[in-house]
């Protein structure tokens, strides 16, 4: 990894993808940052259009740089899809300049655009890692997280409905059967109290009454007393 130089204002460093260009010194919009250079390939030429690495940039249909050389510290600028600088191409003079199109402060990393071609190529495949992506998939992940946990709490709260709703046919059942029951019960008893042939298990209909004969009763004559009548006395 090449030494940062005191007098520019970047350094490398770790980033999310590795590492990246970090800003050491405040950074104005519009300002050249860095040169993005290496060898000159021409695609013309068999053996230097079938070079490929990741750090290529086309400058026309003909000329591309290779970046790969340890000394172009510009190839460690990561990608963004929301950057901080870009890409300033001088096809005539074949040279690329990165420079701020924001205001960027120490601490915060430099970035650029790399393009459709390359993000198809290179980054759409294992998915890009700019802090807008980032933030995206967050972003979908939480959206993710909220729908799940509205659809538990739909279910939980149609569950409890349906509980409460099989308590109450429950209850009301249970209560009909009580009622039944009760009916039935009441048929029992009213059915043969009343009518003169039972109450509380003594007849009512003449043949026995706390367990003395109505009819012996009624048909019993009078017995005559022991005691002789009066007689009349003699003068």
């Amino acid at each position: 990894m090449p030494a940062s130089l005191s007098h520019k204002p970047y350094r490398v460093g770790r980033s999310r993808t590795g590492l990246g260009l970090f800003a050491t010194k405040p950074i104005k919009k519009g300002t050249k940052i860095i040169r993005y250079f290496g060898p000159l390939l021409d695609s013309k030429k068999k053996d230097e259009d079938a070079i490929e690495n990741k750090y290529l940039f086309e400058l026309t249909n003909r000329w591309t740089i290779d970046g790969s050389i340890r000394e172009n510290v510009a190839r460690y600028i990561n990608h963004a899809c929301r950057p901080n600088a870009e890409s300033d191409v001088k096809p005539r003079k074949r040279k690329v300049f990165i420079r701020a199109i924001k205001d960027i402060e120490p601490g915060d990393e430099i970035n650029y655009d790399y393009g459709t071609d390359y993000f198809k190529a290179y980054l759409k495949p294992i998915g890009c890692k700019c802090d807008a992506c980032e933030k995206k998939r967050k972003k979908k992940r939480a959206e993710a997280r909220a729908e799940r946990l509205r659809l538990k709490e739909k279910a939980e709260r149609k569950a409890k409905r349906e509980a409460e709703k099989l308590a109450e046919t429950r209850a009301t059942q249970r209560k009909a059967s009580a009622n039944k029951a009760a009916k039935a019960n009441g048929k029992a008893s009213n059915g043969k109290t009343g009518n003169g042939r039972t109450l509380n298990g003594q007849a009512l209909n003449g043949k026995h009454l706390n367990g003395h004969s109505l009819t012996a009763a009624a048909g019993k004559r009078a017995v005559p007393s022991k005691r002789g009548a009066a007689r009349p006395l003699q003068a």
